[in-house]
């Protein structure tokens, strides 16, 4: 683990935004990134930022989901909001499919025990003799 000396904690001043965040109480949310120098001055030199947010329901509960909306305008935003989100949505369904897949099908190596146990379980082998 790395020590806090060690860690690269420094903001960098030439990429600041200012956020703002919309929503409609309803589907989602859209989050306006622009772009500020240090002093809090809108920097014309780089382009707005919007950032769609939304939620899917799963067995484990709701899964926040955060995407890109390519737009130069809140209301190019608020339109382009629905097919990003579904974009996302697919991509982290997929991604969920996925893993779920790879958690059923482990890769059992020969001479070792079922789910990386120790060969004889927990118990330090043998079946369990009541005394």
């Amino acid at each position: 683990m790395a020590e806090a000396p060690d860690l690269d904690i420094k903001m960098d001043p030439t990429t600041l935004y200012r956020e703002e965040v919309f929503t409609d109480h309803r589907i989602g949310t859209i989050r306006a990134l622009f772009p500020v120098t240090t002093s809090g001055a809108p920097d014309p030199s780089r382009e707005t930022m919007f950032v769609g947010e939304a939620q899917i329901v799963t067995q484990m509960g709701p899964l926040p989901i955060s995407f890109d909306i390519e737009a130069s305008s809140l209301a190019a935003a608020v339109d382009g909001y629905a097919s990003a989100a579904k974009a996302a949505i697919e991509r982290t369904i997929l991604q969920l499919q996925e893993m779920r897949r790879q958690a059923a099908s482990p890769i059992i190596v020969p001479g070792s025990a079922a789910g990386g146990l120790p060969p004889g379980g927990l118990g330090g082998g043998g079946p369990f003799r009541a005394p």
